[in-house]
């Protein structure tokens, strides 16, 4: 009877155990949760991750001598000319990560679907972006197998020469432009444009510009073929189509959070940014600047002794560390570091300030100087350069109202500094440094390519170099790809921050 029951217990155990796994794989699944996400939202997250991070306020901005920190630690860079890769790798793993893997991910999604040629054109065009900030800051890189490890598990990619790349990211910026169709779908999730195919094509074209200006010094043949086509696609004249990426509180602006919080005290306007807007009585200073006139530490600067008038802003001198910054404070009759003029973070540097990536400002300056090399024939240099200062001077107000340069001082300040014959290259490119202000990377490429403004070596004694021309490679890179690494810079040239890339003349 035992036995019995027994055998009665295990067959009822099994019965009771199959109709409990009866369709578990199922009861396992969510209901709610998402299987796939539409490409558009992906392409969202691609467009945020291409705004401009805090290591460029080490690096590429203080090297075009705009922002400055004498301290040292986690903010050593251009404040003394040295090698910091904690900071130098901050553009490889950001775009890498989080932006050509996104537009890769969207190409490779969508690419399939004749619906969504639009949306492929699109992250085609921000991809193009994200690979010219690359090469512009490193030189030789993963190009054509650059982010494919997260579709094609290409962990190990080889590195293509800048000079292999340009003409390839060019090409993609054309292909893709034209390939917009405004009888396509309108991609409305899009954050940047709102699907707007126009404005994205205008983006496109822009882009293009840029790159082909790139290359006036290498290969002025290709240069002027591409700025001409670039032209009569069609490119961003007015603020309406300029491409930036906004913020909230949600969505912060790196920079600005960082400016914000735990740096909030340590960068300063750099001296030759403020003496050059100084000395052309430049109404952009009122609306970037502001000064805590007598502070003594970061807890005094307040809004109450804040100034933005241009006559009381001091930029601070370079060459400096926390040391020596106070004898320069000092001499320059400031009751401490802490009293030099900084960017307003209340108004230009908030958590929901703008990224802008191209803006009708550095278009109408980089065709000015496109009609003075010849290379377009329509409008004049002047009109250009009056045209691309004004349009900064109104971008302004997008950052705060109270930014917002007046237009009386606008027309005044075109109007007493004209382009002028003989000196033009300079006086172009000179505008498109202040135009640029806080698009690091844009600022120091455009100045290695122009060499203008013309500013001077940074006399810190403990540089590394005499100017940044390049940041090094990441060392987890170094460390993973070292094959491939090691070609490169066999290709290229040191390791080191004195190496120009391939386009630098």
């Amino acid at each position: 009877m035992k036995n019995i029951n027994r055998l009665f217990l295990m067959v009822f155990s099994l019965v009771f155990i199959t109709s409990c796994d009866k369709d578990f794989d199922e009861m396992n699944v969510s209901k709610t949760a998402a299987t796939a996400i539409d490409p558009a939202f992906i392409l969202n997250r691609a467009v945020l991750n291409s705004s401009f991070q805090t290591a460029q306020l080490v690096y590429e901005i203080g090297i075009v001598q705009q922002i400055v920190t004498p301290n040292s630690g986690v903010l050593t860079g251009a404040n003394y000319n040295q090698d910091n890769r904690a900071s130098t790798q901050g553009n490889w793993q950001n775009y890498y990560r989080n932006v050509i893997r996104n537009t890769k991910d969207v190409i490779a999604q969508a690419s399939g679907d004749p619906a969504r040629t639009n949306l492929v054109s699109m992250a085609r065009i921000l991809q193009a972006n994200a690979f010219m900030v690359l090469t512009d800051t490193y030189g030789n890189i993963p190009y054509s197998e650059g982010g494919d490890g997260y579709n094609t598990q290409i962990f190990f990619p080889s590195y293509d020469t800048q000079e292999s790349i340009y003409p390839k990211i060019i090409q993609e910026l054309q292909e893709a432009s034209a390939a917009l169709s405004a009888s396509g779908r309108v991609e409305r999730a899009d954050v940047l444009f709102g699907g707007d195919v126009e404005k994205w094509r205008k983006f496109g074209y822009s882009l293009m510009l840029r790159a082909g200006m790139r290359l006036s010094e290498v290969s002025p043949a290709t240069a002027q073929s591409t700025v001409a086509a670039a032209f009569n696609g069609g490119v961003i004249l007015t603020n309406d189509n300029n491409a930036f990426i906004r913020h909230d509180a949600n969505y912060a602006n790196p920079m600005g959070n960082t400016l914000n919080s735990t740096e909030a005290a340590n960068f300063y306007l750099a001296k030759p940014f403020v003496d050059a807007l100084q000395s052309t009585n430049d109404p952009r200073l009122s609306a970037i600047a502001i000064r805590y006139v007598g502070a003594t530490s970061g807890p005094t600067q307040v809004v109450e002794v804040g100034s933005n008038a241009a006559a009381d802003q001091i930029g601070m001198p370079l060459g400096h560390d926390n040391g020596t910054v106070t004898g320069a404070a000092e001499a320059d009759g400031l009751a401490s570091f802490y009293d030099y003029s900084q960017v307003d973070r209340r108004r230009m540097a908030k958590l929901g300030s703008p990224a802008f990536l191209v803006t009708a400002a550095q278009t109408n300056l980089l065709l000015a100087e496109a009609r003075v090399r010849g290379w377009i024939t329509s409008g004049t240099a002047a009109q250009y350069f009056a045209a691309g200062i004004s349009a900064h001077m109104d971008q302004l107000a997008t950052f705060d109202a109270a930014s917002a340069v007046a237009a009386p001082d606008r027309d005044s300040y075109v109007a007493a500094n004209p382009l002028g014959a003989g000196t033009e290259l300079e006086q172009i490119n000179t505008q498109y440094w202040i135009a640029s202000f806080l698009n690091g990377p844009e600022a120091f490429a455009n100045f290695r390519r122009s060499g203008f403004p013309a500013l001077s070596p940074n006399p810190f004694p403990g540089r590394e170099v005499t100017f940044i021309n390049r940041l090094t490679y990441p060392n987890s890179e170094i460390s993973v790809n070292t094959e491939q690494v090691n070609a490169a810079i066999a290709a290229q040239g040191a390791d080191d921050l004195e190496t120009k890339v391939w386009w630098d003349k």
